[in-house]
């Protein structure tokens, strides 16, 4: 049986006196503080408070009012080593798009470690067939699984090669400019978005590079010793970049892409995607 962790609210001080708490479920910024720090305290995620307080970025001010609970106390799922969208729908008897919907997932990638709302008992769903054989139901898999790789490799032959469009299969989603798929070792990381023209910002990277004076440099924050610090990298969805940064909310697989603007961070949200280390 799947292990499920329930989300409750606490009410904790944080260094001391350094955030307020308002109620046992809101906290009050105070300078220097962190969403990573609110997060640990309180037994939550980044993503988590992102996605209750629909912020649009990760960064906060002082006297903010951070929600830290969204009162639903729903069950989460830990995503654990071999998970699947698939597989985790079919234990607790929900359907993958239903996941992607609770937990605002654009695509069927997931990182070990994050966690899932589980709303299925908050939502009506259709009764699954009992499955009477699990080889009968293994090899139903497997040829569905086949019939979409074919579905995929026809549609790539039939669109023009230089061209990135709806019809082709994610693989090509990580192709540079010169048309050449990215090479190197691919990971799977929760992606935020940040901006370096924010108040208090000075622009300028760990590595020394200044951000205001290249607003359309890519470039992402990592844990480095995750993906080391001036690796090129490509992001699925972003691009090729260069791993210039590092921010104290970023650790494990986690990065944080720059963007030029605040509507572009809104835009971007949270989101899993993989990263290639080509070098």
């Amino acid at each position: 049986m799947k292990k499920l962790v329930a989300t409750l609210a606490t009410s904790v001080i944080i260094a001391g006196t350094i955030a307020t708490t308002t109620s046992a479920e809101e906290i009050e910024v105070q300078k220097g503080d962190s969403l990573w720090d609110i997060a640990n305290e309180h037994n939550t995620t980044i993503e988590e408070l992102v996605d209750i307080n629909e912020l649009k970025s990760t960064v906060i001010q002082p006297k903010q009012t951070i929600s830290t609970t969204d009162n639903n106390d729903n069950e989460t799922y830990v995503v654990e080593k071999g998970d699947t969208l698939n597989g985790i729908s079919n234990e607790f008897d929900v359907t993958v798009d239903n996941l992607k919907e609770w937990n605002d997932l654009s695509s069927d990638i997931i990182g070990i470690g994050q966690e899932l709302s589980i709303d299925g008992a908050n939502v009506e769903q259709e009764e699954a067939p009992e499955a009477t054989d699990e080889k009968e139901t293994t090899e139903a898999t497997t040829t569905q699984n086949s019939n979409e790789s074919n579905q995929s490799e026809s549609a790539e032959s039939s669109e023009p090669k230089a061209e990135n469009t709806a019809a082709e299969s994610d693989s090509n989603e990580q192709e540079n400019d010169s048309g050449q798929k990215a090479d190197g070792e691919t990971i799977s990381v929760s992606a935020t978005a940040y901006t370096a023209n924010c108040d208090g910002c000075s622009g300028l990277t760990s590595t020394g590079i200044d951000l205001n004076a290249n607003p359309d440099k890519k470039v992402i924050a990592v844990d480095p010793s995750v993906i080391p610090l001036g690796s090129e990298v490509y992001v699925e969805g972003y691009g090729h970049a260069v791993a210039g940064d590092v921010g104290g909310a970023i650790n494990g697989n986690k990065i944080d892409v720059h963007v030029s603007s605040d509507e572009e961070a809104s835009d971007w949200g949270v989101r899993t995607v993989d990263v290639t280390i080509v070098e």
